[in-house]
């Protein structure tokens, strides 16, 4: 996997009393533990995918506490098993990445939500919004909204996030209703301690079982009894979350001096606030705010006794929401006006209706904020002053570049074996001319960023067949679909291959086979041979396609680009009419390294002969045509100065961040390019042989030289 935990997780069998260290996810996966659930599920997805490695690498202590843990297909499926929840008292967690994972985990959400549940059931949302995030922008706020389940936002301590996991199952439990935890990327990574508490033993696990099964119609989602849970939603379980939540004062209020203006704040974004009013001179190192705050660590429900109670006296309150639409600020400024409450609600008319709010957006709209309020107690001199302290050294690096730093867009790792595949497929298209290409979600998601511009649409994760279902009948040639092998287990295999073969489509399928769901960090996929706790799976591609009825199918190593650009070729232009399928096999670089590199570092620790490949360029040969970037792309392949004092133009050159993977050199094969790269082994604790054949070596070419 991209990172163990194995020895981190026995900091879960800390006890009463004892300080547990660490970074936010593990403090969730001991959370879980203190809480007494009983079944733990998931779909993996920045920024909580650690999560299902956490407790993938806890196996022995969840079997000693009866934990059922088992990782989904997909996020519905995660969802789906949240079930067990309804009829009996289990508690369960899933956990998956918003907000592309809520939208495949709808169907079962919102059946979850509409039958309610005895057990507790906790959904671990990776918030992936802003500048860091990987997927469209989107909130889980209208999910919640939408299926009244509730959204709570803990504010990025992990004492806070903690205590928040485990009153999140009380709260659902109180008001028999689902219950959403957001986590952003920075609290899924931010380094605290807390204080533990025991592991709970389930009330019932998989070391005590429940005796009989339960039914109740009435937990069923079909009218009548739909109509009696609405009424139920309305009626019982939102007041009694809403008792739950002010009883137990989930949300916090933080008292300052400065009582005429206030600041209402998602849970999530409290620390960028802090230090927004940090830089202001407002706040001190400890976070003591002269601002008062009213921290939202439920968003929703918004309990409007809460808001009143913390506006009243005040004449402006500032509502730090980010994102769009403005829920949380449309809701207080309703609460506010049927109260006939007097303080004006500042949001985005300060701070920016879109984009992810970070220190320097944060700062700004909070200067914004106090500018207008003027408020007794603040020196607006002073918040100027350190405005223009603050922006110093930007508008001094602007003066000193004089223009933009060049985009530097990401790509694929040095030695990714999906970096080939699309080099053959330029190399194809130079044949066949443009073709249209459905693009998909993971790692190959990047072919359709500089060199290669491939990719004319991109729909959802598993879904690049069947994005192309339209297009191919109206279009000249033969359509491409790319689909990762995490995307084909995920969702292609049902909604685009089952589909294609039924509908009798002719495209073409290209399925990146490199074992893992590489984007998300290498976590096991059915077809990586072994399942999250190492369970042998004998479960294929090939045995899938097959099993599907699909008759045309042919598997080329990625690297090999010359065979897999004529295979394309083929595909494209084959008599066969049906769907094609071309499975690109390589195993993901990352993975290869980490497994590869440790063992090789223990032979040569021993003395043992270890060779490492290497490729390069002879600078003498090297024309400056640089066309093996463009076709490639790879990070190791950078420019020098030529050597030639009459030849200005700078020569391509192989860094020391090379793997050998011999893209290089194949694509200088393929493209017919130039003969300038050169493949070399280097050779630790080299034998007697090795030093015979490099001295004869050395000796054939001093003769040649001269």
């Amino acid at each position: 996997m991209e990172r163990s935990f194995r020895s981190e997780v026995e900091r879960l069998r800390l006890g009463r009393g004892e300080t547990f260290r660490g970074e936010g996810i593990l403090a969730v996966a001991k959370a879980l533990l203190q809480s007494g659930v009983s079944y733990v599920t998931g779909y993996q997805g920045a920024p909580v995918s650690h999560l299902l490695d956490v407790f993938a690498d806890a196996r022995e202590i969840l079997d000693e506490l009866g934990v059922h843990f088992e990782t989904a297909a997909n996020e519905a499926g995660a969802a789906a098993m949240l079930g067990a929840s309804i009829n009996y008292p289990l508690r369960g967690a899933a956990a998956w990445k918003s907000v592309v994972g809520t939208n495949v985990a709808a169907d079962a959400l919102s059946n979850l939500a509409s039958a309610g549940v005895k057990g507790g059931a906790l959904v671990i949302v990776g918030e992936d919004y802003g500048e860091g995030a990987s997927i469209i922008q989107e909130r889980t706020h209208a999910f919640a909204m939408k299926s009244q389940i509730w959204l709570l936002d803990p504010r990025p301590s992990l004492s806070r996030i903690v205590d928040l996991v485990e009153a999140g199952f009380e709260l659902s439990e109180a008001s028999n209703t689902p219950v959403m935890l957001e986590l952003r990327i920075r609290a899924c990574h931010v380094h605290g301690s807390f204080t533990a508490k025991d592991n709970r033993v389930p009330q019932f696990s998989r070391r005590r079982v429940l005796e009989q099964p339960a039914f109740d119609y009435s937990r069923i989602c079909l009218p009548p009894s739909v109509y009696a849970q609405e009424k139920h939603k309305v009626e019982v379980r939102g007041p009694a979350a809403i008792r739950f939540i002010r009883e137990r004062r989930l949300n916090e209020v933080f008292p300052g001096e400065v009582a005429e203006i206030g600041i209402i704040l998602q849970g999530g974004l409290y620390n960028g606030v802090i230090r927004a009013l940090q830089s202001l001179d407002l706040a001190d190192a400890f976070g003591g705010s002269r601002i008062p705050l009213y921290v939202l660590n439920v968003t929703y429900p918004l309990i409007a006794d809460e808001v009143l109670r913390f506006c009243k006296g005040k004449r402006a309150v500032l509502v730090v929401e980010e994102g769009q639409p403005a829920f949380i600020e449309d809701a207080l400024n309703s609460a506010l006006r049927r109260a006939d409450a007097g303080a004006t609600v500042v949001g985005k008319d300060v701070l920016p209706a879109c984009g992810e709010y970070t220190g320097e957006v944060m700062l700004g709209g909070l200067a914004k904020f106090l500018d207008l309020a003027v408020a007794d107690g603040i020196d607006l001199g002073r918040v100027r002053e350190a405005m223009e302290r603050i922006g110093a050294p930007r508008r001094r690096a602007a003066e000193l570049l004089r223009e933009p730093l060049p985009a530097r867009p990401p790509g694929f790792c040095i030695g990714c074996p999906e970096r080939p595949l699309f080099a053959a497929i330029k190399l194809a298209s130079r044949e066949s001319g443009p073709v249209h290409i459905a693009a998909d979600i993971g790692c190959h998601t990047f072919s359709t960023l500089p060199p290669f511009n491939l990719g004319n649409s991109v729909l959802g994760y598993g879904l690049g067949l069947a994005s192309a279902a339209a297009v191919g009948p109206n279009l000249a040639s033969r359509t491409i679909s790319i689909m990762g092998d995490g995307g084909f287990w995920h969702n292609g295999l049902a909604t685009g291959v089952a589909n294609a073969v039924f509908n009798h489509d002719d495209g073409i399928l290209i399925i990146v086979q490199n074992g893992y769901t590489s984007a998300t960090g290498t976590q096991n996929i059915p077809s990586s041979g072994r399942n999250a706790l190492g369970v042998v799976s004998h479960m294929t591609i090939a045995k899938a396609l097959q099993g599907l009825g699909v008759a045309w199918v042919r598997k080329v190593g990625s690297y090999r680009v010359a065979e897999m650009a004529c295979t394309l070729g083929e595909a494209m232009h084959t008599g066969y009419s049906g769907l094609k399928v071309i499975v690109a096999d390589g195993e993901c670089m990352l993975e290869r390294s980490r497994r590869e590199r440790p063992l090789a570092a223990q032979k040569a620790a021993r003395g043992e002969r270890v060779v490492r490949t290497r490729f390069g360029v002879d600078p003498d040969v090297c024309t400056g045509d640089h066309s093996c970037m463009r076709l490639s792309g790879c990070p190791s392949l950078t420019l020098r100065g030529n050597p030639d004092p009459l030849r200005p133009d700078p020569v391509a050159a192989v860094d020391d961040g090379c793997v050998g993977c011999g893209l290089c050199g194949e694509l200088a094969h393929a493209a017919a390019l130039c003969p300038s790269f050169f493949r070399a082994e280097i050779v630790r604790n080299p034998g007697l042989r090795d030093r015979w054949i490099d001295r004869g070596r050395r000796a054939l070419i001093a003769m040649l030289g001269g």
